[in-house]
């Protein structure tokens, strides 16, 4: 008799450790279905294959656009190595008779020091506007001073 009682306590005592790691996996199931559901976005996505495949779906889409905008960034750069980057601006008086610097010379270069200069003389008979070719920073025609000085403000510019 006292071993059918030892038997039946170990038995009760096994019982219910069994119970216990059955509420704690039950629990650990209600937990983990939840996750899963999230991920599944509650039932509208059946199986995984559908989640991988839209996140390959969707990482090809940031690819594509990835390399869309290094190619833009490309063009940009290539475009802006001939927009005009680099500016020089002299004002003078060319006349000792007139008042005030109201001539001017702007030098308009790329990144390269290729552009053109704009020099305007203003004097009492009128305002005479003048344009000349500048290529690596040198022109081919004779440059007045204040040209050179425009041409160099605009190359030492940055």
């Amino acid at each position: 008799m006292d071993i059918l009682l030892i038997f039946l306590i170990i038995a009760g005592i096994i019982i219910l450790m069994l119970g216990a790691i059955n509420v704690f996996l039950l629990r650990l199931f209600v937990q983990t279905n939840k996750k899963i559901d999230d991920l599944l976005e509650k039932g509208k996505i059946k199986d995984f294959k559908d989640i991988f495949l839209s996140q390959k779906e969707k990482n090809d889409n940031l690819e594509r656009e990835i390399k869309e905008a290094f190619l833009k960034i490309k063009e940009l750069e290539e475009v802006s190595e001939t927009t005009i980057r680099k500016i020089g601006i002299v004002r003078f008086n060319p006349f000792n008779d007139m008042g005030g610097n109201q001539s001017f010379v702007i030098a308009l270069l790329d990144n390269k020091s290729n552009g053109f200069l704009i020099s305007s003389l203003f004097s009492k008979e009128g305002n005479r506007v003048y344009s000349k070719t500048v290529k690596n920073g040198k022109s081919e025609y004779i440059l007045s001073g204040e040209e050179v000085e425009a041409i160099g403000m605009a190359v030492n510019s940055k």
